[in-house]
């Protein structure tokens, strides 16, 4: 006997990734990020037509927002009517883009370091609606752990990784270095380095130089002795030893005391971007071989986390 059906709109339920897609539909400046891409987009004057720029790029979004290789974004179209629905890919298409179109797009954004330019793009936008400001700034590095297995082609780990030490673990991998807006919190810079890279190294590359303050944790003691007299001024975090021999009963030592928390409230703000990296876009481990493309990938993630951070203002505007 045939079960009766319920009768049920599955379109109409609202769903948190349904919201989150159509927030970020709104939010994306879409036509001036394709505009970046179309003079390098292959026209497609023979053979199978290519699918528009609009349908690749909201393809490659849904890929970093949610943690998708090539192969399972091509069997989430196939999945879900919601990826299809977003992507444009639910009225008139006969077929969908496979796992070497998608992959074919990425080396195409690589090839031509357009993540670095919508990056840009982005901040820019950012910046005109007074979202991003440039008295301050805050530094800081995470470390992005990479595959360890030489199970692969080459039988090796990846050469351009390295391993480190934090604490008393040893990590390898990549580092993220990040300079972040001291008011919004917001992404301006992104470099990325060797796990083994010591963050001070790349302290004065984080910085878009029209800073007035810099503001920092202990790893970047002694940082101003490679500064210039009349750079920004640094206010770097206190070593956790030598805050502990603070004694707070001292009112010379609870001036220090409290001058640290204050530092520490403004250095808050960059931990807000990693949040959105390894927590809201689940990347906790890179995907690919080399600095050059997993730092085009952050990079893009860092974009996107911008835009996720300030979409209430974007969206109010």
């Amino acid at each position: 006997m045939a079960q009766l059906g319920l009768g049920l709109d599955l379109s109409t339920k609202r769903t948190r990734k349904r919201e989150f897609l159509e927030e970020m539909r709104c939010v994306v400046p879409w036509s001036k990020l394709i505009a970046l891409i179309e003079p390098h987009y292959p026209k497609g004057k023979t053979g199978r037509p290519p699918f528009p720029i609009a349908t690749m790029l909201q393809i490659h979004f849904m890929q970093q927002w949610f943690g998708l290789s090539d192969p399972a974004m091509e069997e989430a179209l196939y999945d879900m009517p919601l990826y299809r629905e977003f992507a444009g890919l639910d009225g008139g298409m006969t077929r969908l883009p496979d796992e070497s179109t998608i992959l074919r797009f990425r080396h195409l954004l690589e090839a031509h370091g357009l993540a670095v330019q919508m990056f840009a793009l982005v901040n820019e936008i950012l910046i005109d609606r007074g979202l991003m400001l440039k008295a301050g700034s805050v530094v800081d590095a995470t470390l992005i752990s990479a595959p360890t297995s030489a199970k692969n082609t080459s039988g090796e780990r990846d050469p351009e990784m390295h391993q480190t030490q934090k604490g008393r673990s040893w990590y390898f991998g990549m580092k993220a270095h990040i300079g972040v807006d001291a008011q919004s919190g917001l992404v301006h810079t992104v470099v990325g380095t060797a796990a083994n890279m010591a963050d001070i190294n790349e302290a004065q590359s984080l910085l878009h130089g029209e800073e007035t303050d810099v503001y920092a944790d202990a790893g970047y003691q002694g940082i101003h002795k490679r500064c210039d007299e009349d750079s920004a001024r640094w206010h770097v975090a206190m070593r956790p030893s030598r805050r502990k021999q603070l004694d707070l009963n001292d009112r010379l030592d609870a001036i220090f005391d409290q001058i640290e928390r204050l530092k520490a409230g403004i250095r808050a703000k960059v931990e807000h971007p990693f949040r959105v990296l390894k927590q809201q876009f689940r990347y906790t481990k890179t995907r690919y071989r080399g600095l050059a493309k997993n730092t085009a990938q952050i990079t893009t993630l860092f974009a996107l986390g911008n835009l996720w951070m300030a979409r209430k203002q974007l969206l109010k505007a």
